[in-house]
């Protein structure tokens, strides 16, 4: 059975969201489904990719980047590796 498509949310108001070139998340690893969401003014990520050797986020920075429309390597975590807060660099 194929993965269902991630639901991401609205990009500009994503943008809105980045501010001086960092964005703020709060991450859910190990989730059935993908998503970015809005939540009280904060951004909610769910990654199917658990969180060992780096890859929730790496998969939580290529959502990211998906979700805003710009490449990979746009997008970086700055902060937060072992915490489920996490602030991403962002270049728009």
């Amino acid at each position: 059975m194929a993965r269902a498509k991630p639901d991401l949310a609205d990009a500009e108001a994503l943008c809105a969201l980045v501010k001086a070139g960092e964005l703020r998340v709060r991450v859910t690893p190990g989730a059935r489904t993908e998503s970015i969401s809005i939540v009280d003014g904060g951004v909610q990520v769910k990654v199917r990719a658990k969180p060992q050797d780096g890859a929730a986020n790496a998969a939580v920075a290529a959502l990211v980047a998906k979700a805003l429309g710009i490449p990979k390597s746009h997008c970086r975590l700055l902060r937060g590796a072992t915490s489920r807060e996490k602030v991403l660099a962002v270049t728009l």
